[in-house]
């Protein structure tokens, strides 16, 4: 690759080519990117996310494998020729039990008690497609560990976190509030956010799409 092949501004160590385009609206996802100082498009994938992961329920499927297929279908939904497209989702698993993101703050409130005291694991996928073939995937598994606050405490946790959480799986924003919620964090921050992102990054490097 020549430099000539750099994107000067927009996207640290860039190519020009293929683009990235993310599938999905997640502010959160975005973010992590550009952070990385990458230039990302982002896109809706219109996908039935609640049916899809009651199947799978149904199946017998994990909860990583649940989120892979996810993540996948998200990818293969948004059509974007010469782009690498990439698709993510993320699956909270407790002791067999899956959360999804809360309806309203009493579903919230129902969820962190039910978490609270105990380990849980965020099963974060990321597939990534080019030219309608998944060419890479990855399955990172955070573990987190939720100290046993007080009633006290989660109540006066809700009013300052207010309806941010519920765009959240897990109820909580860990590059917040939500930190104050753990005794113990096992795991890439930004999977826990979202995202697998060293590993991404470390795909992207490969196939030319960033700088190595």
């Amino acid at each position: 690759m020549s430099d000539s092949s750099l994107v000067p501004a927009g996207g640290f160590l860039q190519a020009e080519s293929p683009r990235i385009v993310l599938a999905s609206q997640s502010v959160t996802r975005r973010m992590l990117l550009e952070q990385a100082g990458l230039s990302v498009e982002s896109r809706p994938a219109r996908v039935d996310e609640q049916s899809i992961r009651e199947s799978a329920r149904a199946e017998g499927m994990a909860a990583g494998s649940c989120a892979l297929l996810l993540a996948e279908m998200k990818a293969a939904r948004v059509h974007a020729p010469g782009s690498v497209v990439v698709g993510g989702d993320q699956i909270l698993a407790c002791e067999g039990e899956w959360f999804e993101k809360p309806a309203d703050r009493p579903a919230a409130r129902a969820q962190l008690l039910r978490l609270r005291g105990r380990t849980h694991v965020l099963h974060t996928a990321v597939a990534v497609m080019r030219e309608g073939q998944i060419i890479w995937r990855h399955v990172a598994r955070p573990e987190l560990t939720m100290r046993p606050f007080s009633e006290r405490f989660l109540d006066a946790y809700l009013a300052a976190e207010g309806d941010a959480i519920l765009s959240s799986v897990g109820a909580y924003r860990l590059e917040g509030a939500g930190i104050h919620l753990f005794d113990r964090v096992v795991g890439e921050h930004a999977a826990i956010l979202g995202l697998p992102l060293l590993p991404l990054l470390g795909f992207l490097r490969q196939h030319g799409v960033i700088l190595s």
